[in-house]
């Protein structure tokens, strides 16, 4: 049959299973939304206040149901808008697909209305990226998009299209995706020689990466540190594969990871990394960092091995199912004294807060976890807020902790909690932010109230710009440079104005009455709580420096 470009892409869609995409109407994309407006009733738009917002949604809905995310956009501005929200799914592999409309193939070059070379910009953000300007190209281009943002290490792809493209005809057979591509695999020598390297070990320590969520090897790496009773740590991105109330789970490590979970990797003899990129915010000092062990890299990408850290044995391919074909040769272990020691440093471990009066971070955090079900997803925006969710709330579960790791950005949180919310409808959101992210993207608040989703929005407000006022506290001699922005924003007024719930917690009884008014609400709610600016994130390791320079009050 023959159909038009804009048909195409409905077409490709569906037969790829999508069946809810994000973005923002203009004129070079009309043909395409005209024909989203036929489909409408088995592809579900959402519009959302800004394009940015957009491409959070699109990654926030990809990160809560494992699915690809997909995003539309105009060209010119439109195009350029998405450009952090395909950036942030880049650093964190989430599969993504991107569909910007251009101008006519015959004014590209000709710096017309809304034209941008968008294929052009996205290059160092996107596995790949295609400019289309023939309709005969189209179909195939849209199934290789799919396929490549979930082949491999996952990620983002564009796809810019003309807008005469989206309106010539063609043929069009619906068929089933492109199989994906092969997925690189170790040699038999290589998995024995780290499963050797495993069953020999006295102190092993396994390094927890967001890539076992990728790969969906949560299973496999519970049953690795089981089996051979391996205490774990995680990166932000790992939160929830191994509950937090595992013993073997010693938390979050680097920057700001727990004293027990960095003393491991000082003093381990073997580190298993498992889907993790020894990141800068983990390994801070690479010469220092695991020093006295060997190290054993599990990850599907082959450029990651040897990159940051010096890695002693490898196994390239994807996580489950290396750890799949290692379990039945890993030796059931119990490594009492090693179990001890590292339980000890958990047990002992006491982070002094710095102020005795105002809200307390980790008791608002843990209000909300106690009120809230195993099923909750939490995203968070960047800063101060973002780690202390990490270290205070209570993760049983993998994929119910969404944030930007790798590209940390602000203002992603909002938009990537309603696209968890509209992935995950029968799950809880709760959106964590501070008054600096949130000001970044609370216009979203509109798209919530719109399609009408129950997200649950905690602002800590401590009227600085938390993690930069922090450092500079520390490091700067206390001279807030721009970080003290005197805003004046009344946030139960603005949330009402908005059509939400607003509600303002100064302590912790206001709070809990707070999340429970919220929880009944059919909309979206902000609880504004009121945090002091000297509240500080810790443990915190100084960049460039090791466990020894640790800082805990």
């Amino acid at each position: 049959m023959k159909l038009t470009g804009a048909q195409i892409v409905a077409e490709v869609l569906l037969d790829h299973g999508v069946d809810t995409v994000f973005g923002y109407p203009g004129g070079a994309a009309l043909n395409i939304y005209d024909e989203l407006y036929k489909y409408s009733d088995r592809i579900r738009h959402v519009m959302t206040a800004h394009e940015q917002g957009a491409s959070h949604a699109a990654d926030g809905y990809a990160r809560a149901t494992g699915r690809t995310g997909v995003v539309f956009s105009t060209s010119g501005p439109g195009a350029t808008n998405l450009v952090t929200g395909i950036a942030t799914a880049y650093m964190d592999s989430i599969p993504m697909v991107a569909i910007t409309s251009n101008v006519d193939n015959s004014l590209i070059g000709r710096d017309a209305f809304q034209e941008i070379y968008i294929a052009g910009i996205t290059i160092p953000i996107t596995k790949m990226n295609y400019f289309v300007n023939d309709v005969d190209d189209l179909e195939m281009t849209l199934r290789n998009a799919f396929r490549i943002a979930n082949s491999g290490r996952k990620g983002p792809v564009l796809v810019d299209i003309t807008k005469d493209v989206t309106a010539a005809k063609t043929e069009f057979t619906n068929k089933p995706p492109l199989p994906l591509d092969p997925k690189p695999s170790p040699t038999k020598e290589e998995l024995a020689e780290a499963v050797r390297l495993i069953n020999n070990a006295e102190k092993p320590v396994a390094y927890i990466g967001g890539g076992c969520i990728s790969s969906n090897a949560c299973e496999a790496v519970n049953e690795l540190i089981s089996r051979a009773d391996i205490p774990a740590v995680h990166t932000l991105m790992a939160s929830g594969i191994v509950s937090y109330d595992n013993e073997l789970n010693l938390g979050l490590v680097g920057m700001h990871g727990t004293v027990a979970a960095n003393r491991a990797i000082d003093q381990a003899d073997l580190i298993i990394a498992l889907g993790a990129r020894f990141s800068d915010r983990v390994a801070l000092n690479t010469k220092k960092w695991g020093r006295r062990a060997r190290i054993l890299q599990i990850d599907i990408d082959a450029s990651e091995i040897n990159k940051n850290v010096h890695i002693d044995k490898c196994c390239v391919g994807d996580v489950k199912e290396v750890l799949e074909r290692m379990l039945e040769y890993v030796d059931r272990a119990q490594h009492y004294e090693w179990h001890e020691r590292v339980c000890g440093w958990r047990t002992k471990e006491r982070v002094r807060r710095t102020l005795n009066h105002g809200m307390d971070p980790k008791e608002i955090l843990e209000t909300i976890s106690t009120m809230c079900d195993d099923d909750t997803i939490y995203v968070t925006d960047v800063g101060q807020h973002q780690m202390w969710a990490a270290q205070y709330l209570k993760f049983r579960k993998p994929k119910k902790f969404l944030t930007s790791g790798g590209l940390g950005t602000m203002g992603f949180g909002y938009g990537a909690a309603i696209g968890a919310q509209m992935g995950q409808p029968d799950c809880r959101v709760v959106h964590i932010t501070g008054d600096g992210s949130f000001h970044m993207n609370m216009n979203e608040a509109c798209t919530a109230v719109s399609e009408n989703l129950p997200v649950i929005t905690v602002i800590f407000n401590n009227s600085v710009l938390g993690m930069v006022y922090q450092w500079q506290t520390i490091f700067y001699g206390g001279r807030y440079s721009s970080t003290v922005p005197h805003r004046k924003t009344d946030y139960v007024k603005v949330a009402e104005g908005f059509g939400a719930h607003g509600y303002r917690a100064e302590n912790i009884e206001q709070l809990k009455a707070a999340m429970a008014d919220a929880m009944k609400q059919d909309g979206p709610s902000w609880i504004e709580c009121v945090i002091e600016p000297e509240e500080r994130v810790l443990p915190m390791i100084p960049g460039g420096k090791t466990v020894e320079d640790i800082i805990v009050e």
